[in-house]
C-alpha cells in the first residue's frame, strides 16, 4: 500500500507549488514593493569619500558620530572647540589648548601635532604635504 500511496502523494504535492495556471493575473506590484526590505538607513559618513591621505587618520580616528577609537571621533570636528567631543578622555594638554578646529588651526596642528600641542595624546609625527593636509581638512568639513 505504501508503494501506491507515495507516487500519488508526490503527484499532488508537485501540483501545489507549480505556479498554477499561467493565465492568472500578476501579483500586485505595490504588494511586492511592500514585501521588499527597506533600504539601509543613512548611517553617516563613509570612508569611501575620504581622500587617500585620510587613511593615516582612519588608523586611529572614526568618522561616525559617537564612535571613538584610539583617538576621538572626527565627526563634526570642524568648527568645534578642542577636547569637546563626547565620551573621550582627552589629554590635559588638549583640554587646556583652547583651540577651535578651523582651517588654519587644523593645518598647523596636522603639520606637527606634538609641537603645536605639547603633551597631546596624538603621537602622529605630522604631515608635511600641504596639499594632503588641505584634502583632509576639506573632508573633515563634510563630516556633519
Amino acid at each position: 500500500m505504501r508503494q501506491t500511496f507515495a507516487p500519488a502523494l508526490l503527484l499532488m504535492l508537485s501540483a501545489c507549488g507549480s505556479g498554477g495556471d499561467k493565465s492568472e493575473a500578476p501579483a500586485d506590484p505595490a504588494a511586492q514593493t511592500a514585501a521588499e526590505p527597506a533600504p539601509a538607513a543613512n548611517t553617516g559618513p563613509s570612508l569611501a569619500s575620504a581622500p587617500a591621505a585620510f587613511g593615516q587618520c582612519a588608523t586611529c580616528h572614526a568618522i561616525k558620530s559617537g564612535v571613538n577609537a584610539v583617538g576621538p571621533s572626527l565627526f563634526a570636528v570642524y568648527g568645534r572647540k578642542s577636547a569637546t567631543g563626547p565620551d573621550y578622555a582627552y589629554s590635559e594638554a588638549m583640554k587646556a589648548s583652547g583651540l577651535t578646529w578651523d582651517e588654519a588651526t587644523l593645518d598647523t596642528y596636522l603639520t606637527a601635532p606634538m609641537k603645536h600641542v605639547p603633551g597631546t595624546k596624538m603621537t602622529f609625527a605630522g604631515m608635511a604635504d600641504a596639499a594632503k593636509r588641505k584634502e583632509i581638512i576639506e573632508f573633515l568639513k563634510t563630516l556633519k
